[in-house]
């Protein structure tokens, strides 16, 4: 059937549950939802959403999918015949992994997927592609040095944030009913604040493709970039479930969503509301009108379902942005790259390779050991409450080059001012959600940040649930 502006827009309009019902019911074809990903790709390739497209295996993994579909009309593979597409820095099998970084982009092309990919792939999923990261996932924008840069589908001047920016872009623009992010310092949640999307970070060890270490260096985790809380329950649990079947988030989830529309009440919770900062001590964090109607909207749209929400403030010490740089800067020489490798990276990789590699090994160390007592500190504060309560964005999403126009010390420290809430939580290890809020004048969106306890997860996307709903 040929796709038409008109039909594109309705079968781009569906949520993720309703596409892939859709597709268990025959109501749609693998084939046919491939190509209105593959068509809307290129009718919005100004966005930079993707690094590479693989439109003929797409068709060939849609095409299989329907065959699937014919002859076992109860398959119960949770995304069979959906479109993803992954970060350019995970690890598909047959298309190169890049990392958005010059020093890698001839790199051999790996022959096996990353478990992430596996786990979603054997979930039935149709694989279009790998979307657009900075260079080596180190920042909170999307700009590469290999000319790469995701674009603000509410405004093209600006970033899609990072460092999933890429994927939040695609998603945000309809191209994807969803997208797997990763989140190492609010990768998934800060394009979520900055694209109108709900981003889960799960909570550390909860993906079984994630590395489970209990360790404040472990900062990474997969989760869900989706329009509402519902279609992020739906990756999730396949991102966590055996053998991409449904799990439970799901439907826990529809069914506080449906409770809500009966008029009954949630559980009421205890939320704390915050908008002190770790790195207030040391960078000067202003936070824009928006993002605090945002944390406003959301403390009386709670608190008028029955929810309890005061003020805190936290205590932080003093320490916390040193010692994560030590740790984040790091990092990149985990990836074991090769002598004179700065040569060939952007400034602010380059700077934190030579930053890591001049730090002492037990200076490294000292500042992991003030890390965990920090983390072990400030989980015990949050522990007085069910859910705290952030903003995700101090200020709306820079113009693209805002970051890259600085030296590398200030571009970092910019960064983190623009984000002063996201990496505390992947150190803390606990699951974190950015919920949108409000759409400001100038059309950008605003969320916030709802933290949750260990395992928590499905409390943080049915409390987004009950914002999407106060919102409607």
């Amino acid at each position: 059937m040929a796709t038409t502006p008109d039909r594109l827009a309705r079968l781009m309009d569906r949520s993720a549950v309703q596409l892939r019902d859709d597709l268990a019911s025959g109501a749609l074809t693998a084939a046919e939802t491939v190509e209105v990903a593959l068509t809307a790709a290129e009718r919005n390739a100004d966005l930079g959403a993707f690094a590479l497209l693989d439109a003929e295996s797409a068709r060939e993994q849609a095409a299989a999918a329907d065959a699937a579909l014919r002859s076992d009309e109860d398959d119960r593979r949770q995304l069979i015949g959906m479109p993803l597409a992954y970060k350019d820095l995970l690890d598909v099998a047959g298309l190169p992994t890049r990392h958005g970084s010059a020093l890698t982009a001839a790199a051999p092309v790996p022959t096996q997927d990353d478990p992430l990919v596996a786990r979603l792939r054997a979930a039935g999923s149709v694989t279009l592609g790998k979307t657009t990261v900075p260079e080596f996932g180190l920042d909170s924008h999307s700009e590469n040095p290999l000319g790469g840069a995701a674009r603000n589908p509410f405004d093209l001047t600006r970033s899609a944030g990072g460092s999933s920016g890429g994927a939040a872009a695609a998603v945000a623009a309809g191209i994807l009913p969803f997208a797997p992010g990763s989140d190492g310092g609010g990768s998934i949640r800060i394009p979520a604040a900055a694209c109108g999307l709900v981003g889960l970070k799960p909570g550390r060890g909860t993906v079984p493709s994630d590395r489970a270490e209990d360790t404040v260096t472990n900062l990474t985790c997969a989760g869900p970039l989706a329009h509402t809380a519902e279609d992020a329950a739906l990756l999730f649990d396949v991102m966590t479930s055996a053998e991409g079947l449904a799990g439970r988030t799901l439907p826990d989830v529809q069914a506080d969503a449906a409770s809500l529309a009966a008029g009954e009440r949630p559980r009421p919770l205890r939320l704390g509301l915050t908008t002190a900062s770790p790195f207030g001590p040391s960078l000067e964090i202003r936070l824009a009108n928006s993002a605090l109607t945002a944390m406003t909207r959301a403390a009386t749209a709670l608190a008028g379902l029955g929810h309890s929400v005061e003020e805190f403030t936290p205590e932080y010490g003093e320490d916390y942005h040193q010692d994560f740089r030590a740790v984040w800067t790091s990092n990149l020489l985990k990836a074991e790259l090769p002598q004179g490798a700065a040569a060939h990276l952007g400034p602010l990789a380059a700077d934190f390779l030579a930053t890591a590699s001049a730090r002492p090994q037990e200076e490294t160390e000292a500042a992991v050991d003030r890390l965990t007592a920090w983390a072990r500190h400030v989980r015990g504060q949050f522990a007085a409450y069910d859910v705290v309560l952030t903003p995700v964005l101090a200020f709306a999403p820079p113009e693209i080059g805002h970051f890259t126009a600085l030296e590398p010390e200030e571009n970092y420290a910019e960064q983190c001012r623009f984000t002063p809430y996201t990496s505390m939580v992947n150190v803390l290890g606990l699951p974190a959600a950015s919920v949108p809020v409000l759409r400001s004048e100038e059309g950008l969106s605003w969320s916030v940040q709802v933290i949750g306890r260990p395992g928590a997860e499905t409390q943080l996307l049915a409390l987004a649930a009950q914002l999407e709903a106060a919102r409607a």
